[in-house]
Parts: C-alpha cells; sequence; structure tokens
C-alpha cells in the first residue's frame, strides 16, 4: 500500500496520480553508454578496467535512481495535495486543496521536449515547496486546478 493510500482521510478518495519521469535514469545510461565507448576506443587491459569501473558506476546510480523513482508520489485527492519523495531521506507535502495559492510548473528546453519538469507548491504563509523531474507537470497542474476550482 502506498503511502498516499495509507494516508486518506474519510471520505476522502485519489483524483489524479503523478509519477517522475524516466529522465532520473539519464546520468545511468550516460555512464553506461560512456563505459562500452571507452572500453571499445582504448582497448585492452586498461580499457576494460576504464569500462569495468564505469559500469560499476552506473549499476550503483541507477539503483538510487530506481530507489527514488520507485518510492516517489505524487497525487491529487478531492482535499488535498499529497507529495512524498525519497526512502530514507523523506520529504513529504500534504496541503489542503483550499491552501493552496499556485502551483508553479518550470520546464527547461529538454523538460518541454521531454515532458518533464518542476512544479513548486505555493501554500498561504509563504511556503514553497520544489519537486523535480516530475512526469506531465502541466497535466498535475491542470488536475489540481480542477479540484481547487471545485472545492
Amino acid at each position: 500500500m502506498s503511502y498516499i493510500d495509507k494516508g486518506l482521510m474519510d471520505g476522502e478518495r485519489i483524483v489524479y496520480r503523478g509519477k517522475l519521469h524516466w529522465v532520473v535514469f539519464l546520468w545511468p545510461i550516460i555512464f553506461f553508454v560512456a563505459a562500452i565507448m571507452l572500453t571499445i576506443i582504448i582497448g585492452g587491459a586498461e580499457g576494460f578496467i576504464t569500462g569495468f569501473m564505469l559500469i560499476a558506476v552506473s549499476i550503483f546510480s541507477s539503483i538510487g535512481s530506481f530507489i527514488t523513482y520507485k518510492t516517489s508520489e505524487f497525487g491529487i485527492t478531492n482535499k488535498r495535495l499529497i507529495v512524498k519523495v525519497g526512502f530514507i531521506h523523506r520529504n513529504s507535502l500534504e496541503v489542503l486543496l483550499n491552501k493552496v495559492e499556485g502551483i508553479e510548473v518550470n520546464q527547461n528546453i529538454l523538460g518541454r521536449i521531454l515532458g518533464f519538469g518542476s512544479i513548486t507548491i505555493s501554500g498561504t504563509g509563504g511556503t514553497k515547496d520544489p519537486f523535480h523531474r516530475i512526469d506531465a507537470p502541466l497535466e498535475f497542474r491542470s488536475k489540481a486546478q480542477e479540484q481547487i476550482a471545485s472545492f
């Protein structure tokens, strides 16, 4: 059972679930491709050792990325916005819809092309919480605004 499902209040239902974008795996992929290329270019024992070290870096970084990807949750219910990122070091945000002042979306060029970005949720009292590399951030904002408008 997910963090969002466990924390639902009476009468609360999930309207939309978001997730992290696959771009969280970009650095492990880059390390792996570099390992293969260097192994081929350098060749011999030196190329094998260099490639092996980069593959090890790729594996370790992909494990961290996988854990982050699987343990991050973004949800909109009929009463709240709920976001949880991380496993051991957890960052969570739960804001009642009537306390949300705004949701800012930031996308760079690569984010616009691939469909990911950052959202910053502004709550009453001046709190601003950014969350990065979210898949379809404009859709997340749109679904949140629909819920806020119907609240």
